[in-house]
């Protein structure tokens, strides 16, 4: 053999040795991604989370360490504190549900003052057993008696007592209707203060029904007719 055909045997048998082992060198770097992949991929330990936590005594409670007495303090210091803060929340929470309110009042003294205003407010505007049938024919639609054809409404929503009253009332077969004053309608039908006031005092001294005087009957009788005079409601 010459020296050229020996020289390229030795360089072959060179380029040609590392070939057979590549595929051991794959697979372990193979197995090593898979490996990194799956560490990568599974959840850190508790303890890790602990300890990167800024919540005040979890560090401790999930710790490394093997003393059983300091981790159960610190799981009773910090089951105390989370129910204490639990507690307080509940009880604003409910205070600011009550709507609580503040009242405050300015009292000023003075030598004399005149008799006070009072104002009686009654839903009910008139008393029906002073209601004539001359007041229903005028004013029943008015008052949600009667309909736009004198018939007496909603018959399933008014007691049987009231229901026989209004029925004999509103029987209007040969009835000459006479004038009609909404001011003497309110004046004799309204509720009196004879009848609502029960005891009245003012600085001392007892006072009755007749120290008061009615202010409002001009406006209750504009009010009064200009819903009258006002457009039906569409039915």
């Amino acid at each position: 053999m010459t020296n050229e055909g020996f020289k390229n045997a030795v360089l072959g048998n060179f380029m040609a040795a590392p070939s057979v082992h590549f595929p051991k060198l794959a697979m372990t770097m193979d197995l090593k991604e898979e490996a990194d992949e799956m560490d990568c991929n599974q959840p850190p330990p508790i303890e890790v989370f602990a300890s990167s936590s800024t919540l005040h005594g979890i560090s401790h409670i999930f710790s490394y360490e093997r003393i059983c007495i300091k981790r159960c303090l610190w799981v009773a210091f910090f089951l105390g504190s989370l129910t204490f803060l639990v507690c307080v929340c509940v009880d604003r929470i409910q205070f600011y549900l009550e709507y609580p309110h503040v009242t405050k009042l300015d009292e000023v003294t003075t030598p004399v003052m005149m008799f006070p205003a009072v104002t009686f407010c009654n839903l009910n505007s008139f008393r029906f057993s002073q209601v004539t049938r001359n007041d229903l024919y005028h004013a029943g639609e008015l008052l949600a008696l009667l309909n736009r054809r004198y018939e007496i409404r909603d018959t399933h929503l008014v007691e049987e007592s009231v229901l026989e009253t209004l029925k004999v009332k509103a029987d209007f077969h040969n009835f000459k209707p006479r004038p009609f004053n909404m001011r003497e309608f309110y004046d004799r039908t309204g509720h009196s203060i004879r009848d609502m006031l029960l005891s009245c005092h003012y600085r001392g001294t007892e006072c009755s029904a007749e120290d008061f005087r009615v202010k409002s009957k001009v406006q209750l009788e504009s009010i009064s007719l200009m819903m009258l005079n006002s457009p039906p409601p569409v039915e």
